[in-house]
């Protein structure tokens, strides 16, 4: 229940689950956080080298934002933390801006994220249009693929460029430091996360094969022991063994980064001034708005995978806009909800809000013990697991050329503009331009929905039934109406008949007042009879029903 302000109430569903929680769902929350917290360590970091920072700035995100996010949020089973969808964008305000300046913009970004939960505008996120949400899902599905391919080849590039068409020219110039050991181990880790879940699937050939290979006492015992095992994380432990255990010559988080930091984080304050605020509008309202679709979205895949209650979407984003406020003065990236993460959590058994408070608990011990072992990881593997992100986090069926004759020219040219724009510019211009079209298009089909039919022409009444919404996108439809009236013969009643009028705004009755005005100026009469709740107020509360019945129009203005 809202108040009078239209103030959401702040009620985490951690609360609602707890009313009826059991030792059983807190096993089975147990044993999904632990493997969430698993699944989070390679993507974490893989995250953070991507946008430009590094890699403890993913992983303190996802342990800080993702226990913030699970504790207050509005989504029994969504997981909170650093995503592939702002690598983009977080790369481009670290090269432009600097990183002191992504930490106030996240922080800001976040205070944004909270007001909108506040004041209820959760659900405005579901306008956005489903073609403009496939076309930039896909256009940041190609820019991570593209971002990758510089660690994935193994290439030696100095510092690599924001917009796509830099970054691909840089790499080109640099063609001839090609790491044949990183690509092996790229291509190893996507092969290996392509072909994993089918070594242990019981539906697959494959999985089928292998059970058979390895006999049937040994293999039960291994798929039981293989399926708790995320392919993350067996990619990143074999092939990093193998690059340690050769000595291969391939660049590592330890050769770029120097390891990750031991012990706990610290808390600092990045220099803040209004100033600095003003000059980070555009990046802070593009995370505030990123982090607010996407966290929406994972949301509604995340309610209709799981049978617990649908998520509450003001309390979501005012939980997301704690985190985001929160990690930045612990060093950490813009967070938002995580599709894979959280499907990995639901398909675990996690049922309630302590699996995603369990899963940041995990990856903190877990990195707390096995920091010193991470400045082995090749980055190449890591970027073999991002390449596999972005492969399928895009939905490329909906650009084959068969399913794309079936959606209207408006999807298409939504969807196609916005995944170009996001490709070539960057995503606050595609989504702005594809709400802007959206828009247009709307208008354009709902002024093609109203109609004016002429019913009878009978002097001295001419008649006229009115269709649809006649809006500011429709009103010049009205001016046939307004000609015939103009050259009628004098005397003449004008009838509307708006039994099928069901919306009217200012400018529609703007068009009434002008077609008034014609019917008086040749001695008439005009009637509008039948009107339907919404427009009558309109016309009432616009003074037209009183220079309707006093038969004068208003001065124009």
């Amino acid at each position: 229940m809202q108040s009078p302000l239209n103030i959401t109430r702040f009620r985490p569903r951690l609360l609602d689950a707890m009313a009826s929680y059991s030792r059983e769902r807190f096993f089975k929350d147990l044993g999904a956080g632990a493997t969430v917290g698993i699944v989070a360590l390679p993507l974490a970091m893989a995250f953070a080298i991507a946008s430009g920072l590094k890699p403890e700035a993913g992983i303190w995100t996802a342990i800080i934002a993702g226990f913030l996010i699970s504790l207050l949020g509005g989504s029994a089973v969504q997981i909170g933390g650093p995503a592939g969808a702002f690598i983009v964008i977080v790369y481009g305000i670290v090269e432009r801006y600097g990183v002191a300046n992504l930490l106030i913009s996240t922080a800001c970004a976040g205070v944004l994220l909270f007001a909108a939960g506040l004041f209820g505008l959760g659900r405005l996120v579901r306008f956005v249009p489903l073609s403009i949400v496939v076309g930039f899902t896909n256009g940041i599905a190609v820019l991570i693929l593209l971002s990758q391919l510089k660690d994935l080849l193994g290439l030696t590039v100095a510092k690599m460029p924001a917009d796509v068409f830099s970054q691909l020219h840089a790499m080109a110039l640099q063609i001839g430091t090609f790491n044949p050991y990183a690509f092996a181990l790229g291509l190893a880790c996507l092969g290996g996360l392509a072909i994993w879940p089918l070594l242990l699937s019981d539906e697959s050939k494959v999985g089928h094969a292998v059970q058979r290979l390895a006999g049937r006492m040994a293999r039960t015992r291994a798929v039981q022991v293989g399926a708790r095992m995320p392919g993350p994380i067996v990619a990143l432990v074999t092939l990093t063994l193998v690059s340690w255990g050769f000595e291969l010559p391939v660049e590592t988080i330890g050769t770029r980064f120097g390891g990750i930091p031991e012990g706990l984080p610290g808390f600092a304050l990045p220099d803040f001034s209004w100033e600095t605020v003003k000059q980070l509008v555009t990046p802070t309202l593009t995370i505030a708005l990123l982090g607010a679709i996407e966290s929406l979205l994972c949301a509604r895949v995340s309610d209709q995978l799981s049978d617990q209650p649908r998520h509450d979407p003001n309390q979501e984003l005012m939980a997301q806009g704690i985190a985001n406020v929160v990690t930045p003065f612990f060093g950490g990236m813009p967070a938002t909800g995580t599709i894979a993460r959280t499907v990995t959590n639901i398909r675990s058994g996690g049922s309630s809000p302590i699996a995603g408070i369990v899963h940041a608990l995990t990856l903190m011990v877990v990195v707390l013990l096995a920091a010193p072992l991470a400045r082995h990881v090749p980055l190449a593997v890591l970027a073999g697991i991002l390449v596999f992100v972005g492969l399928n986090m895009g939905e490329w069926r909906e650009f084959t050329p068969g399913q794309l004759r079936h959606f209207s020219r408006h999807y298409r040219l939504l969807m196609l503009g916005t995944f170009f724009l996001t490709v070539v510019f960057d995503l606050t211009v595609a989504v702005q331009v594809g709400l802007v079209l959206a828009c247009a298009l709307f208008i354009r089909r709902m002024s093609e929905l109203f109609s004016v039919e002429l019913v009878t022409m009978q002097p001295p009444v001419l008649t006229y039934r009115l269709y649809g919404a006649l809006f500011f996108g429709a009103a010049a439809k009205l001016d046939e109406a307004v000609n015939a009236a103009e050259s009628a013969p004098r005397g003449m009643t004008v009838v509307l008949d708006a039994t099928h009028l069901i919306y009217l705004d200012a400018t529609g009755v703007d068009a009434l007042r002008q077609l008034h005005r014609a019917v008086l100026a040749r001695g008439g009469l005009l009637r509008v009879e039948s009107l339907q709740p919404q427009p009558l107020e309109v016309i009432v509360r616009s003074g037209f029903a009183d220079e309707l019945t006093r038969g004068q129009p208003q001065a124009a203005d």
